[in-house]
C-alpha cells in the first residue's frame, strides 16, 4: 500500500495512517475479517484436532489416556496465562503488529510441538503453544468490531470466531484422517503452515489501528477491577467445562460405548464442527439482540442436551444426535460471551476481550481434567458428559446472577467491587 504523505511532504504519524487505513471499503474489511479468521482455524484446529488424535497421541507417547488428556490441558493452561498478561503487555501496541507477533509465538510453539521428543517436553510445547492463544483472539476481536462498527460488532466477532467453528467442519476431520494414515504429529506441521499463512494474510489486508487514547498497562489493571467481569470469568469456566469434559473423550466415547468404527471419527469430528458454525452464527445474531438472554437460554440447552448425551451414548445415532446439538448451543456461547465480557470492563478493552478464551480455555482445562479423573475412578466414558452437565447448570445460575448485576448496573454507576 502506497503511503500518503502530509501537505508539508512528510509522512504521516503513526495514528494518521492508521485514520488513513482505517476508510476502508466494505470489501476491504470483509478480507480483512477472513484474514483474522484465518488464525482462529489454525487456532481449531490445534486445540480440538489433538481430541480426534488421541488414541494415537498416547499409543506414540506410551502413556494412558487420562494422562494423554493432559495434553488437551496443557494447552488450555497457557491460554489461560497467556491471555490476560499479553493482553495488557499489548495494551499501547498497534494492534495488527501485535497480532502478528501473537501469531509468530503459536508458529514456533507447533515448530516444537512437531519435534518433541517425549511426554514432558510435548506438554511444555503445547503450553507455549497456547500462550498466544487468548491474546490473539482478544485483538482481533477488538480489530474486527472497530471496523464494523457499534451495531453490528456482534455479528464481526463471531466472524472472528467463525474460523474456530469452520476449523471443526474442514480442518480437525482432515488432521484427523491424516494423522490416522502419517502421525498424529503431522497435525502440528499442518498448523504451523496455517499460522504462517495467516501472518501473511494479516499483513495484506488488515489496517493498523493504534490503541484507544491513554491506553496503558496500567489502565488495563484497573479496568480489571470490576465485579462484573470476573463473575463473567466465573461463568465461562464453569460453564462451558460441560461441553469440554464430553469433547475431550470423544474418540473413545464414540468407538468404545457406541461402537463407531474409529475410521469414521474423522465424520464425527466434522458434524462437531458443522453444529459449531451454525451455532455460532445464532450466537452472533441472537447477542446482538440480547447478551446474557442468548447466554442463559444457550448454556441451559446445553446442560439438557449433556445429561442427553450421557444417557443414550450406547445407541449410536442417538448419541451422534445429541452431541451435535451440544456443539450448536455451546458455541451460540462463544460471542455473547465475548461481547459479554467486553462490556463488563470498558476500560480494559484488551484484557477483557482475551480473558473470554482464557476463561474458554480453563473451561477446556477443567473440563478435560474432570473427565481424566471419573475415568481414572472408573465411572466409565459416560460420566464427562453426566459431570459436564452439572457443570452447565452451575452455570446457568451464575449467569442469573450476571444478569442482576448488569440490571443493577444499568441503573447506576458501574458495579466495582
Amino acid at each position: 500500500m502506497t503511503v500518503q504523505t502530509s501537505e508539508q511532504g512528510t509522512p504521516p504519524s503513526v495514528e494518521q495512517q492508521a485514520r488513513q487505513e482505517g476508510e476502508l471499503s466494505a470489501g476491504r474489511i470483509v478480507l480483512a475479517i477472513i484474514a483474522l479468521s484465518m488464525g482462529g482455524f489454525a487456532v481449531g484446529v490445534t486445540e480440538f484436532g489433538i481430541m480426534g488424535l488421541l488414541q494415537e497421541a498416547v499409543a506414540d507417547l506410551e502413556v494412558s489416556i487420562p494422562q494423554g488428556g493432559h495434553l488437551v490441558s496443557a494447552y488450555a493452561l497457557g491460554v489461560v496465562v497467556g491471555g490476560p498478561i499479553l493482553a495488557i503487555f499489548g495494551a499501547k501496541r498497534e494492534r495488527r503488529t501485535f497480532a502478528l507477533m501473537l501469531l509468530g509465538v503459536f508458529a514456533v510453539g507447533h515448530l516444537l510441538s512437531f519435534f518433541a521428543p517425549n511426554y514432558t517436553t510435548m506438554l511444555a510445547a503445547r503450553f507455549l503453544s497456547g500462550l498466544p492463544h487468548g491474546a490473539y483472539f482478544g485483538v482481533a476481536a477488538l480489530m474486527a468490531a472497530q471496523m464494523a462498527g457499534p451495531t453490528r460488532r456482534a455479528k464481526a466477532i463471531s466472524a472472528v470466531l467463525a474460523g474456530l467453528a469452520v476449523a471443526n467442519v474442514v480442518g480437525v476431520p482432515a488432521v484427523t484422517s491424516i494423522g490416522q494414515m502419517f502421525g498424529w504429529r503431522w497435525m502440528f506441521a499442518i498448523v504451523l503452515i496455517l499460522a504462517i499463512a495467516t501472518m501473511v494474510a494479516v499483513r495484506i489486508f488488515a489496517p493498523r489501528q493504534v490503541p484507544a487514547a491513554g491506553a496503558s498497562m496500567r489502565g488495563e489493571l484497573k479496568g480489571l477491577r470490576t465485579r462484573r467481569l470476573w463473575v463473567g470469568v466465573a461463568l465461562a469456566v464453569i460453564g462451558f467445562s460441560g461441553m469440554f469434559a464430553l469433547y475431550s473423550y470423544i474418540s473413545p466415547v464414540m468407538t468404545d460405548v457406541a461402537g463407531l468404527n474409529p475410521q469414521h471419527l474423522p465424520f464425527v469430528v466434522g458434524l462437531y464442527g458443522v453444529g459449531m458454525v451454525i451455532g455460532n452464527f445464532i450466537g452472533g445474531w441472537a447477542t446482538d439482540k440480547s447478551v446474557l438472554g442468548t447466554v442463559i437460554v444457550a448454556m441451559s440447552l446445553v446442560a439438557v442436551f449433556l445429561f442427553a448425551f450421557g444417557l443414550m451414548a450406547g445407541a449410536l445415532v442417538p448419541a451422534l444426535i445429541f452431541m451435535f446439538l451440544v456443539a450448536v448451543t455451546s458455541s451460540m456461547l462463544s460471542p455473547s460471551m465475548q461481547t459479554h465480557l467486553i462490556d463488563t470492563a470498558p476500560n480494559a478493552p484488551n484484557a477483557a476481550a482475551s480473558i473470554h478464551h482464557s476463561a474458554f480455555n480453563g473451561a477446556n482445562a477443567l473440563g478435560a481434567i474432570l473427565g481424566a479423573q471419573v475415568i481414572a475412578w472408573d465411572w466409565g466414558l459416560r460420566a464427562p458428559s453426566m459431570v459436564g452437565g452439572v457443570g452447565a447448570v452451575i452455570g446457568v445460575l451464575i449467569a442469573l446472577y450476571a444478569l442482576k448485576l448488569a440490571r443493577e448496573s444499568s441503573m447506576s454507576q458501574p458495579y466495582n467491587a
